[in-house]
């Protein structure tokens, strides 16, 4: 029986044309494929869009793939990456891909557009992400209730590091027409806005914040890498990173997300038992960037969000929906029906 709690960098790429998003799409696979998003090409092939493969709230996507746990459920699963998750929220929409790795408030923000898309495995009880503050602006941004009038760096405009601005500035006081997001990306694209003054401050994650740290270029200001950090600045669980896909392709597909789901929980329960210096060694070369000192560090610093069995966390649902009601008038004059948004069948079934 299915207990079913089912529950840009530019503001145009939520628009792309088919077209235009399925050349995107390629392009990206084969970048996966390159640093090891493939997986040889034998099995049920599925795909899924990661809002950043190298972003380490994401990490349980290609880690599951480094530690062959696709493979071992039958799975050619194809990683394809995308710099937001409102990019790979677009992919997955127009059936450009089967799944999207990114943060579960999404599935809200859909519901009230007419889309059913549903979070299938959790990853994390927390989001994962830093407001950071540049060096020159700390002097005198000091908290969210300083926002106003600042110009703010997101992921993407629509992304999840756009939700979450949005709702710090409107709980200290700051109205959401009083700054401004600005879509900086993530990595070296952030990096370099906070350097150059094209933003005081903005939401990243590791081991973008790693980097800023080890630069100095800037310091941080809200740190939500934990739950204790996620009570503190949301007042509660907030879910974030997960693997969501759209309800009727699960319901027509069960044999294969409850593998994808096998393949995740396993992943999770591995790095759960594993220090940062093991993970962090499974993962792409190239995603240490900064050094390989400094990635292990943005892992440790990072690895309090996860779960460690892919349960949605009690209360986050509620938590992420008043957060999304503080900000948005489309959410905030409708009813959601969380038990819509996402399913906990798949992971209670995992042996």
């Amino acid at each position: 029986m299915r207990k079913t709690a089912r529950h840009a960098s530019l503001a145009a790429a939520g628009l792309l044309a088919l077209s235009s998003l399925t050349a995107c799409a390629n392009d990206a696979a084969g970048s996966a494929a390159g640093s090891g998003g493939g997986s040889g090409g034998k099995g049920e092939t599925v795909k899924i869009m990661v809002g950043g493969l190298d972003k380490v709230i994401y990490m349980p996507a290609m880690l599951t793939q480094r530690l062959g746990y696709f493979q071992d459920e039958g799975l050619n699963v194809q990683l394809m990456s995308e710099p937001a998750g409102v990019q790979a929220e677009t992919a997955l929409v127009a059936g450009q891909v089967q799944g999207a790795v990114g943060f579960y408030d999404h599935t809200l923000d859909l519901q009230v557009k007419g889309k059913s898309v549903e979070s299938v495995v959790q990853f994390s009880r927390a989001p994962g992400e830093v407001e950071v503050v540049s060096a020159k602006a700390a002097g005198d941004l000091t908290s969210p209730k300083d926002f106003k009038g600042r110009k703010l760096g997101v992921t993407g405009l629509g992304s999840s590091t756009d939700f979450l601005t949005k709702y710090l500035a409107v709980k200290n006081g700051v109205d959401v027409s009083q700054f401004t997001p600005v879509a900086v990306g993530a990595g070296p694209t952030f990096i370099a806005a906070l350097q150059q003054g094209s933003i005081d401050g903005g939401m990243t994650t590791d081991p973008t914040v790693a980097t800023i740290l080890d630069k100095k270029v800037g310091k941080v200001l809200l740190d939500m890498r934990t739950p204790e950090g996620s009570q503190q600045a949301l007042g509660g669980p907030y879910p974030s990173s997960s693997l969501y896909m759209q309800t009727d392709w699960v319901n027509g597909h069960k044999d294969t997300v409850q593998k994808l789901v096998n393949a995740f929980v396993k992943t999770l329960k591995w790095m759960s038992t594993h220090s940062a210096d093991e993970i962090a060694a499974k993962m792409p070369a190239d995603y240490a960037q900064g050094g390989k000192a400094l990635y292990t560090q943005s892992v440790k610093s990072t690895l309090p969000m996860f779960t460690d069995d892919g349960v949605m966390p009690q209360g986050g649902p509620e938590t992420v929906e008043k957060v999304l009601k503080a900000f948005n008038p489309n959410i905030k004059n409708a009813n959601v029906d969380l038990s819509k948004t996402y399913t906990t069948e798949f992971v209670k079934a995992v042996k």
